[in-house]
């Protein structure tokens, strides 16, 4: 079995270093230069996660804040704040561990290893899906955009889980009815327009996004 491990570093030159290195010592890699990035590699399922602090946009720890609830992988940051204060808001943050750039390429992969032999968390990862920032959890059943939880009924999440699973791909009311309520369910596709409607507008309340499109005259899809 060869663990994953997912880089996150805006530095481009960072990432392809770490990634050559790793994977000559047998690891499969992933490579991410911003959390938008990390946020779409997050459904790799890595068993490791190396996270710089200092990125534009969202940031190292912002980034770990608002995935930790559902990413059980240990979390080691690796960057060029040295403060105890900065060690200390990277471990409140949900980090594992922390190393000072620069650094020995052997001590990254003696606490990587270190971590993967002894963390158990690897065992009971959460299935996660992810739309841009917005992450949904299908082992807690619960929706987030960054660290807010959107809440949706049992109907309403499983029409999202089963659009975003298929995203870009256009289904009519009657194929969605049919997915969520069941083949031999006694009612009418016409309830599907009513949720969609609902799910929109909890989606942009929270994001001031719209991720459910609708194709006329066909049906709806997710877009990414």
């Amino acid at each position: 079995m060869r663990y994953k491990i997912l880089i996150v570093d805006d530095e481009e030159m960072m990432t392809e270093l770490l990634s050559d290195y790793l994977s000559d010592e047998g690891y499969e890699t992933y490579i991410a230069n911003s959390a938008a990035q990390a946020l779409n590699l997050l459904p790799k399922n890595p068993d490791i996660i190396i996270l710089d602090i200092n990125m534009l946009g969202m940031d190292g720890l912002e980034l770990c804040k608002n995935i930790r609830a559902h990413i059980f992988c240990p979390i080691l940051f690796v960057t060029a704040r040295i403060t105890e204060q900065d060690k200390i808001n990277g471990l409140e943050y949900g980090g594992d561990d922390y190393i000072t750039k620069p650094f020995s390429l052997k001590e990254l992969s003696a606490r990587i290893a270190a971590h993967l032999r002894r963390d158990e968390r690897s065992h009971r990862q959460a299935a996660v899906l992810t739309s841009g920032e917005l992450l949904v959890n299908l082992s807690q059943h619960c929706i987030f955009y960054r660290d807010k939880e959107i809440e949706m009924s049992k109907k309403e999440f499983d029409i999202v889980e089963f659009l975003l699973i298929n995203a870009g791909q256009v289904f009519d009311r009657e194929r969605i009815y049919e997915r969520i309520w069941g083949y031999d369910a006694e009612g009418s596709a016409d309830v599907i327009k009513e949720h969609i409607r609902k799910i929109r507008v909890k989606l942009y309340e929270a994001t001031g996004q719209n991720y459910i499109e609708t194709v006329w005259g066909v049906g709806y899809k997710w877009n990414r």
